[in-house]
Formats: C-alpha cells, structure tokens, sequence
C-alpha cells in the first residue's frame, strides 16, 4: 500500500522542541521533493518547509525561518522537520507531502503537491 506516515506530534511547552517524521512505504521517499505544512483550526493549510530533491535544497516559510530544519534521512528513507523554540501560534495539524507537480514559486503551496499523508497534530501550550 502506497502511503505517507507522520509521526511525532503531541503536547509541549512554549519554547519546546518536537521532531516530526514522515516515512513513506511502497514508494522510495528519498527520489521525491518532500514538503511539511500545517493547518492550525479554523485557518488554511500553509506551507513551512520543503526539501528538494537532488540538491537537498531547503526552503521556509518567513513564520518557522530560523526555528525548523528540515532533513532527509536517506538511510532510513524518513523527512524529518526539527520544531525548536516552538510557539503557541504553531499549534495545528502538521501534514507531509511529495509528488511535487508544480513551478517553484509552488515549492510551499498545497497545490504543488498530489499526495499527501494523514497528518499528525502539535499542540504548543502551558
């Protein structure tokens, strides 16, 4: 069965650090752009992060720059996004994606993507 799996989510603390992972089964992840989003209650799915394939080239939104690093993991075929200095204001479902079909100005847009994993939720609060 082909799917993406996020795991990692739960519970922490303003200023707290959660890793996320996204592992793909009946496909090699690693051969894929891979893309973190996220959509908090209430609001619209946004893009935070993406890693190219190829170059490993990285991208950010402005609101995760400097905080998140993206990572691939192509012994153990996993995306990683390492969550630091966490806000309550990251609080949403995180969502991993591949099967990039779009330009790069698309790289952190939904409609970029064409699957998509099941999502797994953070939770920032005291």
């Amino acid at each position: 069965q082909v799917q993406l799996v996020e795991s990692g989510g739960g519970l922490v603390q303003p200023g707290g650090s959660l890793r996320l992972s996204c592992a793909a089964s009946g496909f090699t992840l690693n051969t894929y752009t891979v893309a973190w989003f996220r959509q908090a209650p209430g609001k619209e799915r946004e893009g935070v992060s993406c890693i190219l394939i190829g170059d490993s080239a990285t991208y950010y939104s402005d609101a995760v720059k400097g905080r998140f690093t993206i990572s691939r993991d192509n012994a153990n075929d996993t995306v990683y996004l390492q969550m630091n200095n966490l806000k309550p204001e990251d609080t949403a479902d995180y969502y991993c994606a591949t099967d990039f079909r779009g330009t790069q100005l698309q790289l952190l847009e939904p409609s970029g993507y064409k699957f998509w994993g099941q999502g797994t939720q953070v939770t920032v609060s005291s």
